[in-house]
């Protein structure tokens, strides 16, 4: 028969907060990945079940195309370890290929404001041929003007939705991927309102720079933000076109 029974302390109470501890932060790390990462794989669960199954994209896929042939310059490779170091709120590092000072017509309206009510965004400033969208929405490379026939390109930065506030530039288009075919969008130049009504939502690689082209045909606007949200690796583009001119007194 043994004299003594030794037992060994598994953990002593220091050890124990440490490990509990450990466990802790190992969920709130867990939690925060998942708080971050999120938005990202719903929304690129979505833009391949919704998006591009319900709107055809006009993008053509040859490398023929007149458009595409400068685009493999743009922001030179896309890598998006790369693109992420770059400050997307200037917009002149979007698509520097197609400098606005060389393609902008001198336009008397210089800004004009835009709202979309689905969104709960409200006279939002548009700065024509402007370029910080910290401070607004940004017309880019401006050849016409809402209401005249040609294509109206506007730029708006987005982010996490978490982080959201339609007030705020830097997350204003964040929902903009929520957008369906037959919201309305309005533009206010002074006195005078113009509305637009969506019909195609599609997601594009960022060096398809054909969406910048004009047409003049009808009266288009093009929203473009980038996506999943909180990232830069593509561009997510709204056509709308005008369906209602201001009354006339």
């Amino acid at each position: 028969m043994a004299l003594y029974i030794y037992k060994k302390e598994i953990y002593s109470q220091k050890k124990k907060i440490i490990h509990f501890s450990s466990y802790i932060s190992l969920t709130l790390g867990c939690l925060l990945l998942f708080w971050s990462l999120y938005p990202v794989i719903s929304f690129e669960i979505y833009s391949r079940i919704f998006i591009q199954q319900h709107f055809s994209s006009p993008i053509p896929r040859s490398q023929i195309a007149s458009s595409l042939q400068k685009a493999n310059s743009v922001l030179g490779g896309y890598n998006v370890f790369s693109n992420n170091l770059r400050d997307f709120t200037q917009v002149s590092l979007w698509f520097p290929t197609k400098p606005q000072s060389q393609e902008a017509k001198n336009l008397k309206i210089k800004e004009y404001s835009l709202s979309i009510p689905k969104l709960n965004i409200r006279d939002a400033h548009v700065v024509v041929g402007g370029e910080d969208l910290k401070k607004s929405l940004v017309h880019y490379l401006p050849q016409s003007l809402p209401g005249e026939f040609g294509n109206v390109v506007i730029f708006g930065h987005s982010t996490l939705p978490q982080l959201y506030n339609p007030k705020n530039y830097t997350t204003i288009f964040t929902y903009l991927p929520s957008m369906e075919k037959g919201d309305k969008i309005q533009v206010r130049i002074g006195e005078e309102e113009y509305e637009y009504e969506t019909y195609d939502i599609f997601v594009v690689n960022p060096e398809e720079v054909s969406v910048l082209e004009q047409s003049n045909d009808a009266s288009y606007l093009t929203l473009i933000t980038c996506v999943p949200p909180g990232t830069y690796w593509k561009r997510l583009v709204l056509r709308a076109k005008l369906t209602k001119l201001p009354m006339k007194n």
